[in-house]
């Protein structure tokens, strides 16, 4: 079950219908799913996809996207730091960036674009969500986020895309992430980010 995080309010939420809730009143969807299909820890995509089709389609249809993948990503990953600095960094995306979270866990940060009346600051309220095994979050298009594994270094996930080329990062350059340290569950956040 994911754990909400607002760091600038120093609380957490754990209840489910109260992480939806929350979630849901700032535009991301976040379900829960059942694991239980029987396969190996080895699994290959493809059997992934299979076992997950049904959950899969009806995300298609729900969202207009038009293909699926899976992600698994370990901390012998070739590229790992690449690709981590790649989402770690704030951006936003022209399509949807969904994840149904099968193995290991992460944290996303959310960042609420202030109103066109408010100014703009280095470090304005955030909200993080730490995904874990049986996730399901959306994160609509267009809204200000990044991405960290947690100490494991582990995911793996279903990926779905509305372009079949994937999605591009558009980075806001703003510096808010790194007013936050990509902590996960049972630490506190600390102002600045760490190397």
């Amino acid at each position: 079950m994911a754990t909400l995080r607002i760091p600038d309010e120093k609380r957490s939420i754990t209840d489910p219908s109260k992480v939806r809730e929350y979630l849901a009143e700032n535009g991301i969807e976040y379900e829960r799913w059942n694991l239980s299909r029987g396969l190996p820890p080895d699994a290959t995509a493809d059997q992934i996809l299979e076992a997950y089709s049904a959950e899969i389609a009806v995300l298609k249809q729900r969202g207009g996207y038009t293909t699926a993948d899976v992600i698994d990503v370990y901390p012998h990953t070739t590229g790992l730091e690449e690709m981590l600095a790649k989402f770690s960094r704030e951006h936003w995306h022209s399509e949807d960036e969904v994840r149904a979270i099968l193995e290991g866990r992460g944290i996303f940060h959310i960042h609420p674009k202030p109103t066109h009346d408010e100014p703009m600051s280095r470090c304005v309220p955030v909200f993080a969500i730490e995904v874990e095994a049986g996730d399901l979050i959306r994160v609509p298009a267009g809204t200000w986020h990044w991405f960290d594994l947690c100490a494991d270094r582990r995911i793996r996930a279903i990926r779905l895309f509305q372009d079949r080329a994937g999605w591009t990062p558009v980075y806001t350059d703003s510096g808010v992430d790194q007013c936050y340290q990509p902590i996960c569950l049972g630490t506190s956040y600390l102002p600045g980010r760490t190397a």
